[in-house]
């Protein structure tokens, strides 16, 4: 085997341990993403199995990102993120995050007809940004109006909903994360 193949080889095991450790993966979540065994991904990882097509694509899949940084391709990849619309509950979702990890990142831009909650749960935690408009947040009892500017933080455990007042539309940046992750965000001091 070349030298040059057998190194490119060698290096793919510690690259796909730091790529999966930098996304806050264990082999669980990402032998769900990929369909290949915990076994065979940690043998990949330290070096016990030889990499094949079959079981690169399916990671980089999962990653999102090109085969070639798998294997040592020495560019940095693209930052670029090209969301793709998508509509839910009339609005409009534009994903922002590229790789699965502990947090996922959204535009949204809801209609001025979305203005009669409809409370859920879910586990998990929520951030929100107004970035325009005005956003009426429910939680549990607590009737909020942001404006511009303004951020909320919750447990999506408790019931909520959000959408326009009815005013117009309202674009909001949404960050989903694990319960228990927090990050401090200041709601309006009014209620």
């Amino acid at each position: 085997m070349d030298d040059d193949i057998a190194w490119a080889l060698a290096d793919v095991g510690p690259r796909l341990k730091r790529l999966r450790t930098q996304r806050g993966l264990s082999l669980s979540a990402l032998c769900e993403l990929t369909g290949i065994s915990k076994s065979t991904l940690s043998r990949l990882e330290v070096g016990q199995r030889r990499p094949s097509l079959e079981l690169l694509l399916p990671i980089a899949r999962a990653y999102r990102i090109p085969l070639d940084e798998l294997i040592g391709g020495e560019e940095v990849a693209d930052p670029g993120i090209r969301p793709t619309p998508r509509r839910a509950d009339g609005s409009v979702v534009l994903s922002l995050t590229r790789q699965p990890g502990p947090h996922h990142t959204f535009k949204t831009i809801i209609p001025p007809t979305r203005d009669t909650p409809d409370l859920c749960t879910h586990s998990g935690y929520e951030w929100l940004y107004v970035i325009s408009g005005r956003l009426r947040l429910v939680i549990a009892k607590r009737d909020l109006i942001l404006d511009p500017g303004e951020a909320a933080e919750f447990d999506t455990q408790l019931p909520h909903w959000f959408g326009s007042t009815g005013e117009g539309p309202v674009e909001v940046l949404n960050i989903l994360g694990a319960q228990g992750e927090r990050i401090h965000l200041r709601v309006r001091a009014d209620e």
